[in-house]
């Protein structure tokens, strides 16, 4: 199971951090990732990162977003810097290696 929060509404320029936490698996050799869907359009994928801390980062968001995890106690998180209008979206914290989604957190950046 996966329980995504952190979201909000922040002006642009602004910072968040998104929080994820796992549960019913052996969390350190998973791939977690992080995604988002904006209204109309199609889901995601904003970064990942492996069990050996190895991250992928979309375009949009590379230098801006950091992903990273703590294995003890089972959380990943996004840092979310610089934020841009075209930021706003419901994001998902995601279970890689098993292809499981948590319930969305929604994130409004205004201009």
């Amino acid at each position: 199971q996966l329980q995504a929060y952190g979201g909000g509404l922040v002006q642009a320029g602004g910072s968040l951090r998104l929080s994820c936490a796992a549960s019913g698996v052996n969390f350190r050799i998973m791939t977690m990732a992080w995604y988002r869907q904006a209204p109309g359009k199609q889901r995601d994928l904003v970064a990942m990162i492996t069990s050996r801390t190895t991250t992928v980062y979309a375009d949009s968001v590379r230098g801006r977003f950091t992903i990273s995890r703590d294995n003890a106690l089972n959380m990943v998180y996004l840092q979310m810097n610089s934020l841009e209008p075209e930021d706003t979206a419901v994001y998902y914290c995601k279970l890689e290696s098993l292809n499981i989604w948590g319930k969305g957190t929604q994130v409004t950046v205004s201009s």
